[in-house]
């Protein structure tokens, strides 16, 4: 089976004042369709870079990079992919139904089609009845459900999420963890999941890439055991604990290789 995203040899370099940042080096990486690969590493390592080279927000200076066998440019023009930001980024004064049928009205869908993408994809994050409401009257965590809404309402088959769970404290992001997997396995999106968590990276993944300091490379791409339906005490197991310390062992060997 082709690779939805296809990587070799990336290389992004960028220039300031100060002289060149080298964002990513020699970065070879193949995402699989219905894959949900995290990318961990320490601030800076080009985490955020490379999901943002996918989207066709950044542009290589070396390299090839493919999105469904296409540029990532064609692949953006295709909608391939949704995007959820570390902010939910909703804006305030539309509801939240509103903010959800933005996308679906920018792409010029026939109204029957938004009322009915907007209705579906609440239910997919169990946001059924808060269609009226504002971003002011939900909390963080429903706040940031109807951002995946809204990168889920136009059916694309690819998820890109730069930490998008960071500034909920622990009870809300374990309970968004659960509903993020209960999803990936209703939908079948290929994900895409930056985090700073080592138990998060863990608990979410089938494949985690380590990353190292800049120039942003892979240091390890770890293949996860454990199973699809994966229970938040799974993270008690010997398994699941093993996992944590080999990408704590990677995050280690890059620091020290940098």
């Amino acid at each position: 089976m082709d690779p939805v995203i296809s990587a070799r040899g990336l290389n992004l370099t960028f220039r300031t004042n100060d002289g060149p940042v080298h964002a990513l080096k020699d970065v070879d990486l193949d995402i699989g369709p219905g894959e949900f690969v995290s990318f961990i590493g320490p601030s800076g390592c080009g985490k955020t870079t490379f999901l943002r080279c996918v989207a066709g927000l950044e542009t290589p200076t070396g390299g090839t990079l493919q999105v469904n066998g296409m540029s990532p440019d064609a692949a953006r023009r295709a909608r391939a992919y949704g995007y959820v930001f570390q902010a939910a980024g909703l804006y305030p004064w539309r509801t939240i139904g509103g903010n959800i049928r933005l996308p679906l009205e920018i792409m010029g869908f026939p109204e029957e089609e938004k009322r009915k993408r907007v209705r579906d994809t609440l239910a997919l994050v169990d946001l059924e009845g808060f269609e009226k409401k504002y971003p002011w009257q939900l909390s963080g965590g429903m706040q940031q459900r109807a951002s995946i809404a809204r990168a889920l309402s136009f059916d694309a088959g690819i998820l890109l999420m730069d930490e998008p769970f960071g500034a909920l404290d622990e009870i809300v992001r374990d309970r968004l963890n659960e509903e993020l997997l209960s999803l990936w396995a209703r939908t079948g999106k290929t994900m895409l999941f930056v985090t700073h968590s080592i138990p998060e990276a863990v608990y979410l993944s089938t494949r985690i890439v380590v990353m190292s300091p800049r120039p942003g490379r892979i240091s390890d791409v770890i293949e996860s055991p454990l199973p699809r339906e994966r229970p938040l005490d799974i993270r008690d197991s010997r398994a699941f604990i093993e996992i944590a310390h080999r990408v704590r062992e990677g995050l280690r060997a890059g620091m020290e290789a940098a």
